[in-house]
């Protein structure tokens, strides 16, 4: 039962990490999608 247990709390902890390196990766695109943007605009504006 402590094996199972222990499988449940690890598992729970790893979908956790995929998750925050999901929203991490997500992050990350949009800030590099948000800096082109301004990039361009600055461009335009020049």
């Amino acid at each position: 039962m402590g094996n199972s247990l222990h499988n449940k709390i690890y598992l729970g902890r790893r979908s956790i990490a995929l998750s925050e390196k999901r929203v991490q990766a997500m992050l990350c695109l949009a800030a590099f999608a948000s800096i082109g943007l301004a990039w361009l605009l600055i461009r335009v504006l020049q």
